[in-house]
């Protein structure tokens, strides 16, 4: 199953892209034994500055047909790390194709867009900064793969 990022804005060079890409290569090397890889990271910009609205269908763009849409959402679900895992396991083993996990900018998400998703998911009840969300979403797909193939990268 291709893992996609679908995010609003540029990640540019500094710590936050560091850690992205350490933790997206560490999942592709782990993911690709379990049929988990690759990552690729699509990025737009909301140069006029339209808001939600605006990068909703900039975001529907990027989104594969037929993908599995998880957005990340401060009225979502929390999960634990091994739910979490075990919700991607469960989309690769139906046959899913393509799971986009869908960012939105500063504002977040169009409530349209949150409709369409095929999941909710939050890291917690506190806002993020959408940048940090792309790392904390890195290392969790990282975490995933370690849980799925029994590594012990995390511990219970």
């Amino acid at each position: 199953m291709k893992v996609h990022i679908c995010a609003v804005g540029r990640l540019r060079a500094g710590p936050e892209k560091t850690l992205l890409d350490d933790y997206l290569s560490r999942f592709d090397k782990t993911g690709r034994g379990l049929s988990l890889a690759p990552v690729s990271v699509l990025e737009v910009d909301d140069r006029k500055s339209g808001g939600m609205t605006a990068q909703a269908p900039l975001l529907r763009r990027m989104i594969p047909q037929g993908a599995i849409i998880c957005a990340l959402d401060e009225r979502g679900v929390v999960e634990t790390s091994p739910k979490f895992a075990n919700r991607i396991a469960n989309w690769r083993d139906a046959g899913t194709r393509d799971l986009a996990f869908v960012i939105g900018g500063a504002d977040g998400i169009d409530k349209s867009l949150r409709q369409e998703a095929d999941h909710l998911l939050s890291f917690g009840a506190m806002v993020w900064p959408h940048m940090m969300v792309r790392v904390m979403l890195g290392e969790q797909l990282y975490r995933a793969a370690s849980i799925l193939s029994g590594g012990p990268y995390h511990r219970v």
